[in-house]
């Protein structure tokens, strides 16, 4: 008998055959075996408008943001230059005033 792969959705180990289509009984979720053999869809970085992001984009903050741990505030029309994407596609790096602050895509526009 092939091996099974995991559940795509949820990384499960019993998933089952049950003669259409695989089945996780994990989280309920049914699949073919095209779907389980496809890579996985790489998640990019968008900005609030959905554009996409990359290292070195200049981007501006659309709402006012409190710097937790300290007494700074990023004001909205705030330009922050040459952001770094981070392993989380929700987050970018990028300095402001001279500080190292990662910034949620969400609040970003480019």
């Amino acid at each position: 008998m092939s091996e099974i792969t995991k559940c795509p959705k949820c990384e499960g180990e019993y998933v089952y055959f049950d003669g259409a289509l695989y089945v996780c009984p994990d989280c309920g979720h049914e699949f073919n075996e095209e779907d389980a053999s496809a890579t996985e869809a790489v998640e990019v970085a968008k900005d609030s408008n959905g554009a996409e992001l990359f290292d070195g984009d200049s981007v501006t903050v659309i709402k006012d943001l409190k710097v937790k741990g300290s007494s700074m505030v990023i004001k909205r029309g705030t330009k922050v230059k040459s952001i770094r994407l981070t392993e989380n596609p929700e987050e970018v790096d990028c300095k402001i005033d001279g500080s190292s602050i990662v910034l949620k895509t969400c609040f970003l526009k480019k």
